[in-house]
């Protein structure tokens, strides 16, 4: 093995990556021998680069751990920019370490050679650019990379140049029979010192002022904590418990992504701000906003939330500062379990009657009648079929999302408080939904649901290109031949161009399904919706498919309706 390799994988090893996925190439065989035979890594072989980005990402997602992608040189690397970029503004900790051409043979017409170094720049915490010659060096940008994707769960990017020949089995460095004894001294000794250094901020909270914060606390009559993507934590579900039931001044709103679940927490935010008057307005904009956790799905709550800004806003998280809402006044770099076991201690709790949260409580519940009633007369819609579909999902699923429409009306009902919801977030894409559901269902041992649309699952259909699916794995394609949401988006149905936008396709999965040896079934109305349901989630010897065929002319007048509904 190149003594390179044998480097990088020992680096990976001290730092306890286990998880190695590898799409087949030359340049980077070094690598695939290394890791491939060595027992202390589980890995895994995904040929389509952009899919085995997103099958990394769902398993980095689900363990909270770093999580290696192994790459040949050229375009190969470049595939994975999706995934890069969805696990940098979601805080997932992913390794890319791709193989390259030496610098002598860049740019001057060799074959399956770009420009690597750097690639990903704009959406990496660190590139280590590896040089064939400096062990020390190497060593130093191996510990940084390694050292910030575990304590920033952000992604990094390690460059290894190889020169042929790339297949030979012997170390050929002399002077080094205790190889691993050595390196895991130098790995040791560098990884101390670059905490000692530059890196200590990735290790350390900043220091809050609990008691100006109190302060701010205590004097706010309506405080407002609004949860977006959330890694479930029975720690902060407990203090977020506390604080609705000892303080009613206090409001929680929580998105299906946040895994947070209370009967007191407003769940479905759109279904309640829709039809706010101005006097409600008024009322509902809070003196005090807290924000946890990452990006929030309501376009609705952040345009509220910029135009009717707050006096007061804290972000709460240890990873990213945002400021959504344009308004923000701190920023706390501290992890919000340990922020609210603090300021719990030292804030006064209110009892009022008419109070903030009791007044926005009874709209939920008005809003949740009207739902209820709403919903027992609709036509066959995507909106009905989400509601059948979330109802029959056994409890103590994982319940993977794909983006665009499915979360969007996922976000309307009130999920199964057993589940563990996912959603690709960071940057919102179609991309891959599928793989990143399919990774996270290799890792978690609860069985995996996912709901997509048509146009997602299509997309990223090479997902199902995978050997690693498990049996009791489901996915439940609503196909409304097109992307719906362009004829919901304000403007796109009067654009003239409307073709464009929604692309419809009339494909359908059962020729996927045979191929890549998923059960498959299909319903085209309620009564074969059910049907099918009653026994899909069934131990079975292969994973699933059920295809739900909707009306694309009727369902953006179903949610149309809807929210005219919840206004009355």
């Amino acid at each position: 093995m190149k003594i390179l390799a044998k480097q990088v994988i020992s680096v990976c090893e001290y730092f306890g990556i286990d998880k190695i996925v590898i799409s087949p190439g030359s340049r980077n065989a070094p690598l695939t021998i290394g890791f491939s035979k060595n027992k202390n890594f589980e890995t895994f072989s995904i040929v389509d680069e952009r899919c085995a980005g997103f099958f990394a990402l769902g398993m980095a997602q689900q363990t909270q751990k770093p999580v290696a992608l192994v790459c040949t040189s050229g375009s190969a690397l470049l595939n994975y920019y999706p995934a890069i970029a969805e696990a940098f503004y979601s805080n997932i900790p992913l390794v890319v370490i791709s193989a390259d051409r030496p610098k002598h043979l860049i740019d001057i017409g060799d074959g399956q050679t770009i420009r690597q170094e750097n690639v990903y720049q704009n959406h990496i915490s660190y590139s280590a650019n590896l040089d064939e010659k400096d062990f020390e060096k190497n060593t130093k940008l191996l510990v940084e990379a390694l050292l910030i994707a575990e304590h920033k769960k952000s992604p990094v990017h390690i460059n290894v140049p190889f020169d042929e020949p790339l297949y030979e089995e012997s170390l050929k460095v002399e002077k080094l029979e205790n190889y691993n004894v050595i390196v895991n001294e130098i790995i040791q000794s560098q990884s101390e010192k670059r905490k000692e250094e530059k890196l200590v901020s990735l290790f350390i909270p900043n220091e809050v002022d609990y008691q100006k914060t109190s302060k701010i606390w205590n004097n706010s009559q309506k405080k407002l904590i609004l949860v977006g993507v959330n890694y479930p934590s029975e720690e902060l579900q407990e203090f977020l418990n506390d604080l609705v039931e000892k303080d009613n001044s206090v409001l929680v709103m929580t998105e299906t992504t946040s895994n947070l679940y209370n009967d007191k927490f407003i769940n479905s935010i759109d279904k309640l701000i829709t039809s706010f008057d101005e006097e409600k307005i008024r009322e509902f904009q809070p003196d005090l906003l807290v924000t946890l956790g990452g990006f929030v799905v309501s376009k609705r709550i952040k345009q509220f939330l910029r135009k009717y800004q707050s006096k007061h806003h804290w972000h709460v998280d240890f990873y990213t500062k945002l400021d959504t809402y344009f308004c923000l006044t701190e920023y706390f770099k501290i992890k919000p379990e340990l922020f609210f076991k603090n300021l719990i201690k030292i804030i006064e709790f209110k009892k009022v009657k008419n109070s903030y949260q009791q007044k926005f409580i009874e709209e939920k519940t008005k809003r949740n009648q009207k739902h209820k009633e709403f919903l027992k007369q609709t036509k066959y819609s995507d909106l009905k079929v989400v509601e059948q579909v979330l109802q029959s999902i056994p409890d103590n699923c994982q319940l993977q999302i794909s983006n665009s429409s499915m979360i969007r009306y996922v976000q309307l009902f009130d999920v199964n408080n057993t589940f563990q919801v996912f959603c690709n977030r960071g940057t919102s894409g179609i991309d891959g939904s599928t793989s990143t559901a399919i990774g996270a269902s290799f890792t978690n041992e609860k069985q995996t649901v996912f709901l997509t649309g048509d146009i997602s699952f299509f997309y990223d259909s090479n997902a199902l290109w995978n050997n690693y699916i498990p049996k009791n794995f489901r996915i439940i394609l609503v196909n409304n031949d097109g992307g719906g949401i362009f004829k919901i988006i304000s403007g796109s149905s009067n654009s003239g161009a409307l073709p464009f936008f929604e692309t419809k396709h009339g494909l359908t999965a059962e020729n996927l399904a045979k191929m890549f040896n998923f059960e498959y079934c299909s319903a085209r109305n309620l009564e074969e919706v059910n049907q099918n349901l009653n026994d899909f989630y069934l131990v079975s010897d292969r994973p699933k498919i059920l295809e739900i065929f909707t009306p694309s002319d009727l369902n953006d007048k179903v949610l149309k309706e809807y929210f005219k509904a919840m206004n009355n």
